[in-house]
């Protein structure tokens, strides 16, 4: 079965609420970074909830928590083919996997937003500051939400279908 043949298996109301996914996310996430350059200047921080929530503007020209800080090119690599292989691993789930395609399409929006502002900025931008519990998380923004939360509904449905299959 072709990719073709396997993007017909799924309804044109799914391929639409994809669709829309993927354009909210990555416009959202370029929109709010926008806003944010051009009101903030790097380094600033805004207190939105006292002792919890800030927004701090930086820039982070590595991964997560800035690793690897400096190797940009490597980061639109990796990103490009994780993009790829997300595409043919899509094409290769069935309308049964419902979280893993939702985790795919919100995996793959947010690859898109931080690959942009690798791609036209050389890194990425950050706002969303946390501290809970005292713990000040790395600052981040709406795109490495979207990775998160999609790499988190994949792993669900990976250890439900093991729960209910009683593999290990």
């Amino acid at each position: 079965m072709t990719m073709g043949d396997k993007m017909k298996n799924i309804s044109t109301k799914n391929k639409i609420f994809y669709l829309i996914t993927i354009l909210v996310i990555v416009i959202g996430d370029q929109l709010t970074k926008f806003i944010v350059d051009s009101s903030m200047k790097l380094g600033q921080s805004q207190e939105i909830i006292s002792h919890f929530f800030y927004y701090t503007y930086s820039h982070n020209k590595g991964a997560a928590w800035g690793m690897l800080t400096g190797r940009i090119g490597l980061f639109v690599i990796v990103s490009i083919v994780a993009v790829v292989v997300m595409a043919v691993y899509f094409n290769k789930t069935t309308p049964k996997n419902v979280l893993t395609r939702y985790g795919l399409v919100l995996t793959f929006s947010g690859l898109i937003g931080n690959l942009i502002d690798r791609l036209w900025l050389g890194y990425v931008r950050d706002f969303l500051d946390f501290i809970i519990l005292g713990y000040d998380f790395p600052v981040f923004n709406i795109a490495d939400m979207a990775v998160v939360i999609g790499v988190g509904l994949i792993i669900v449905e990976i250890l439900l279908e093991e729960y209910i299959h009683g593999e290990s």
